[in-house]
């Protein structure tokens, strides 16, 4: 196999064959400060996914080096996530109640997720993630991060509640809190390690404040002896990573396979839209089917190794690409150094109280949020913003994944009734104003004597043909109503990007009804691709062409032109429009009416 070869099929190797040394400082001191990040997270999101704090780190280290080989990306740091944790935890705790059930069964979980990517990589199966659109996005981070902060708050305060919905766990923090039942201590640990990351993060981001804040925290327990009189994460198990799949039955794989679709969808999505943003910031382009490919590998490799499913890190990948990465060399220096702690110094957590770990998590669930993302959406769209609050109320209220297809299926209600009932109004002429335009949206504009010009905004198919059928007779009769004789009936029809049978029918009846009261209908600037596929239904009447040439016109002022007669002698006639000046001359007009 030639080397370029071997570098597209693992762009780790290409890397390194032309490694640069000035890249070599940067990619140490970021792999040195990612490893005081990615401990902490990793242990925390473990803890949130329902497993022992230790496959956090299993589940950093294996994707790291993994997608050092296979990744696309230089700078993109995998690990486990606040987005999918909550997911996990909703699909293997239901089926155990112990640790080591509970590991082999997110073992199981990572490699179906990772086998979905990979399947979904080489079909070239990158575009399923747009439907996680942007108002989806927004709403479904938020309810994660409403899901996580309820779920580690009373960790943060010292107590415990029973819950199995958001409803019920903050009710049951509500009453707690008024029964008095937070601990002092643990509390005042959390909290100190709450408003120092925050407080580091306004004043000085450089300084890694949840470094700060977990070293700081297993000081003051070490140091005061206090591992007893409050909850600790507890010592790591000195070791590597080893296989932790046993037990598992048919029954559980088939089980896990609904929510491995949604991690899979949900973890390329946001690993693509990263890895995307920093491949432009260094002038270099990812292969998104090639990036499928490699977060599915990174994920069957840690769910073998008691690992659970990983995608990109939206707050590691960042600090980063700050801290001076150059490549995935960063990454790895990341995951050696973990390696080292794991070996060197596992006691140490058992200085680490929950609460402080519980502040670190409500901290990254806490910057998830987006209220001001929805606001714009209502200004915007009121649509969107209303499938984001779904998405939201789905996640929070029912479940993360279900709310997740929840808001998908809303997405695909939004979409249908966008082609089925899309935007279609009547057009005229603005006065000084190139192009024929919205009569509602423009007070001035003008109706042409005798001609009627309409645009529908969207493809013709099966669920919109009647549609538009009755919205060209509505405002003929409407025309007709008010005292207008309508002789012709002109269709911008550059919006109409598609047509199909159904949609054919209803055009011929408007057709026949408009040619029973002797109106022309025009089809005006109609796309070559869809004109030719109206002609190949090879629709006659009388035993001629039913849409010969005279039925087509290359755009609505050209055919006005003609009925009329004239020019427009309201625009400057040598004032090149938005198309080519010649070819609107040639069209028999120096006006372009292609609608703006």
């Amino acid at each position: 196999m030639r080397a370029g070869a071997v570098s597209r099929l693992l762009p780790g190797w290409g890397v390194f064959r032309s490694y640069d040394r000035s890249w070599l400082k940067g990619d140490l001191v970021a792999g040195v400060v990612l490893t005081a990040l990615l401990i902490p997270a990793g242990m925390g999101y473990a803890e949130v996914a329902g497993l022992p704090p230790v496959t956090g780190l299993y589940a950093t280290v294996i994707p790291l080096l993994v997608y050092a080989v296979v990744g696309p990306s230089r700078i993109l740091v995998l690990g486990p996530d606040s987005s999918l944790a909550p997911i996990i935890a909703a699909s293997i705790i239901p089926l155990a109640a112990f640790d080591a059930e509970r590991v082999a069964l997110a073992g199981v979980l990572a490699i179906e997720v990772g086998l979905i990517l990979v399947i979904g990589g080489l079909l070239k199966l990158g575009f399923v993630t747009d439907l996680l659109s942007k108002p989806i996005r927004i709403g479904y981070l938020n309810g994660i991060a409403l899901v996580v902060i309820l779920s580690q708050l009373p960790k943060l305060l010292g107590f415990s509640v029973d819950g199995d919905s958001v409803l019920e766990e903050a009710t049951g923090i509500v009453t707690a809190i008024g029964a008095g039942e937070t601990r002092a201590l643990p509390s005042a640990i959390g909290v100190t390690c709450l408003v120092t990351i925050f407080a580091l993060r306004l004043w000085r981001r450089a300084i890694p404040g949840v470094l700060i804040a977990v070293v700081g925290a297993i000081a003051v327990v070490g140091a005061f002896g206090w591992s007893d009189d409050l909850p600790v994460v507890g010592a790591m198990p000195r070791g590597l990573p080893s296989p932790s799949l046993e037990g598992i039955t048919v029954d559980d794989v088939i089980s896990l396979i609904g929510p491995a679709v949604g991690i899979a969808l949900i973890a390329f999505a946001d690993t693509s839209v990263l890895s995307r943003t920093f491949a432009a910031r260094a002038g270099d382009t990812v292969d998104g089917s090639q990036e499928m490919s490699a977060i599915g590998t990174a994920n069957i490799a840690t769910g073998f190794l008691s690992g659970f499913a990983i995608s990109a890190s939206s707050s590691r990948t960042p600090v980063a690409e700050q801290a001076g990465a150059k490549t995935q060399l960063a990454a790895v220096v990341g995951a050696l150094l973990i390696i080292v702690f794991i070996f060197a110094a596992p006691g140490v957590t058992a200085y680490l109280p929950s609460a402080a770990l519980a502040a670190v998590v409500i901290a990254a669930a806490i910057s998830l949020i987006d209220i001001s993302g929805i606001v714009k959406l209502f200004r915007a769209n009121w649509v969107e913003g209303a499938l984001s609050v779904a998405a939201f109320l789905g996640v929070a209220l029912i479940g993360v994944l279900e709310g997740i297809l929840i808001a998908i299926g809303l997405s695909f209600i939004a979409f249908v009734n966008l082609a089925w009932r899309p935007y279609r109004t009547e057009l005229g002429r603005v006065p000084g104003l190139r192009g024929y335009h919205d009569v509602t949206r423009y007070p001035t504009a003008e109706r042409i004597e005798g001609v009627l010009i309409v645009r529908f905004d969207a493809a013709l198919f099966f669920a919109n043909g009647g549609i538009f059928d009755d919205f060209v007779r509505g405002k003929v009769r409407e025309a007709r109503s008010a005292g207008r004789r309508v002789h012709t009936v002109i269709v911008a029809a550059e919006p109409i990007v598609d047509i199909d049978a159904t949609a054919v029918d209803e055009l011929v009846e408007l057709d026949d009804y408009l040619r029973s009261h002797g109106i022309t209908l025009i089809l005006a600037e109609m796309k070559d691709p869809v004109r030719e596929q109206l002609r190949r239904y090879d629709l006659r009447i009388d035993g001629k062409p039913r849409f010969d040439d005279s039925r087509f016109a290359p755009t609505t002022g050209a055919k006005i032109d003609e009925i009329t007669g004239t020019w427009r002698s309201d625009i400057d006639p040598t004032e090149p429009g938005p198309r080519d000046a010649g070819e609107e001359w040639r069209n028999g007009s120096p006006d372009d009416d292609r609608q703006l």
